[in-house]
């Protein structure tokens, strides 16, 4: 039996998009610290239309990151399907390696979104706020379930009450990220 067709956004305000969001569970990756804390993703908007990314999470006390490019698949689409090309360290900045990242959920807010993958080994959920509630959490849960995923994996990503904001000594090993968003 085929799976069925993800449901995605359509005509995803990108500008309300922008800013920070906290990675309050995700589909843990082999490639991501096990013991990563206080995770989060900060798109900005260039003036071209496309998207700066920057991923970053504490481990052991340092902080890892990784930054990129996202620009929608199909521009002429009304689809939020997106594609993230991050250049992997350490060829900076000679390749690059792209990943699919597909808003399945939005709410009217824009306060929390559920981002997958055609490939549904990925699984992000996002949050303007560093907690979430748990009714919100479960309905974000019970949607992905939805559509197809098994959310059995779905990890929790521990948030301190206050999240860092300094950028704090860094630890450049990045790649877990590209891995993860590449769905390898």
């Amino acid at each position: 039996m085929a799976e069925k067709e993800m449901s995605v956004v359509r005509n995803l305000d990108v500008k309300r998009y922008m800013g920070r969001w906290y990675e309050i569970a995700c589909f843990p990756s082999r490639f991501q610290p096990s013991d990563g804390v206080d995770t989060r993703a900060t798109y900005t908007l260039n003036d071209d239309g496309t998207v700066k990314v920057l991923n970053e999470t504490w481990s052991g006390g340092k902080r890892s990151y990784i930054e990129g490019i996202a620009y929608k698949a199909d521009p002429n689409s009304d689809e939020a399907k997106l594609k993230v090309k991050f250049y992997v360290p350490p060829f900076l900045p000679i390749i690059p390696v792209t990943g699919d990242y597909w808003v399945l959920f939005i709410d009217h807010d824009y306060q929390y979104a559920l981002i997958g993958q055609p490939s549904r080994r990925y699984l992000w959920i996002l949050s303007r706020k560093s907690h979430m509630d748990d009714e919100i959490f479960n309905e974000l849960v019970e949607k992905a379930k939805e559509e197809g995923y098994d959310v059995s994996k779905l990890h929790k990503t521990p948030q301190s009450e206050t999240p860092p904001e300094e950028e704090g000594p860094q630890d450049t090993k990045g790649i877990w990220w590209i891995k993860s968003l590449l769905g390898k």
